[in-house]
Formats: C-alpha cells, sequence, structure tokens
C-alpha cells in the first residue's frame, strides 16, 4: 500500500516540476492575475465553469474570490456556471452542449473575464462557452490538461498542464487557482 502511496506522490511531484519547467507559465499565471485585478477595478466580473471535478474548482475559484482567501477583503465579484435547475433547463431545452454558453449569455458583458476549466480541452459546452465569450468582447482563460485539446491555441491566456491523468491536472488546476487569488489579493488589497 505504501508503494502506490509514494506512486502517487511521485506522479504528483513530476507533473507539478513539468508544468514549472516551462517558464511561460508562470508568466502567463502572472499575467492572468494582473488581468483578473484590472478587471475587478474597472467593476466587471469573472464567470467560471467546467464540467464534473472542474465545475468543482470553478465553484472553488468563485467562493474564495467572493468570500476571502487569506485577507478579510470586500467581496470579489465572481459566478460559478454551477446552477442544477438552470443546468439542467438549458440541456433539456437546448442540449449539455450549450450550458455555458447560454450562461454566459445570460451573464457577461464586455470587459469580463470568463474562465473556462477542462482536462482535456475537448468539452463541447466548454468549447461553447468560451467561444460565446469571445462573441461578447470578454477575455478569456483557459485551465487545461493534456495538450490542450481543441481548446488549445483559442484563448486569451491558457495554462496547460502537461499530464493525460485527470486527478494530476486537478491538483495543478487547484493550485493555479489558489495562486492566481493570493496574487490578485496581494495587488488589490496589500497596501490597505
Amino acid at each position: 500500500m505504501f508503494d502506490l502511496i509514494q506512486k502517487s506522490l511521485t506522479e504528483a511531484e513530476k507533473t507539478l516540476q513539468a508544468f514549472l519547467n516551462n517558464h511561460n507559465n508562470l508568466e502567463s499565471i502572472d499575467k492572468i492575475a494582473d488581468l483578473i485585478s484590472e478587471t475587478f477595478e474597472r467593476d466587471n466580473k469573472v464567470i467560471i465553469f467546467g464540467n464534473g471535478g472542474s465545475m468543482c474548482d470553478a465553484m472553488h475559484f468563485a467562493e474564495e474570490l467572493t468570500g476571502h482567501f487569506r485577507q478579510n477583503r470586500k467581496a470579489l465579484p465572481a459566478i460559478a456556471l454551477s446552477d442544477p435547475s438552470f443546468i439542467t433547463c438549458v440541456a433539456n431545452d437546448f442540449g449539455f452542449e450549450e450550458i455555458f454558453a447560454r450562461g454566459v449569455e445570460a451573464f457577461a458583458q464586455a470587459g469580463d473575464i470568463v474562465v473556462g476549466i477542462s482536462t482535456s480541452g475537448n468539452s463541447l459546452n466548454v468549447i461553447n462557452g468560451l467561444q460565446k465569450a469571445r462573441n461578447l468582447d470578454c477575455f478569456t482563460v483557459a485551465l487545461l490538461g493534456g495538450n490542450g485539446g481543441k481548446i488549445a491555441g483559442t484563448c486569451d491566456f491558457e495554462l496547460i498542464v502537461p499530464s493525460f491523468a485527470t486527478d494530476r491536472v486537478q491538483e495543478i488546476h487547484t493550485m493555479i487557482i489558489h495562486i492566481l487569488i493570493e496574487n490578485i489579493e496581494y495587488r488589490l488589497f496589500a497596501s490597505r
């Protein structure tokens, strides 16, 4: 059993190291944190979505922004497209592939940031949600895994975790989310 535990931790360490070895990832995290901070300063918002565990990550991201992370500070406007009645209504009436596009259409305005999370980069509903965001002149950010799938190359910023193991990708996505929020809080509230 200890061998399995050691194997899992070693895989996680290797995945993190592979992500860190691409210096562009660190630069992108810094630029995304700047962009989100500037978005909040303009009174725009962040809209986040994904499927399954990625939806949980979207909810976590929104919760840390609207609640607090490390600092007791004002709430920041963020929405995770995760309401079950909305999702089932749109899935039933328009198709599951349209759930995030409809949510973006309902809540986004030009200048907002829309974040799509997909471990494969191939989820059609995430692809459609990000496309709708671009059509509405929103900034787009994608947290992806593997080779980035079909989403790769379509967003303003993309962070691709170089692994096809969903759990390892999600672990790094959680780290990215925490690092982004820590940097956003620092940029917006450190001197206050």
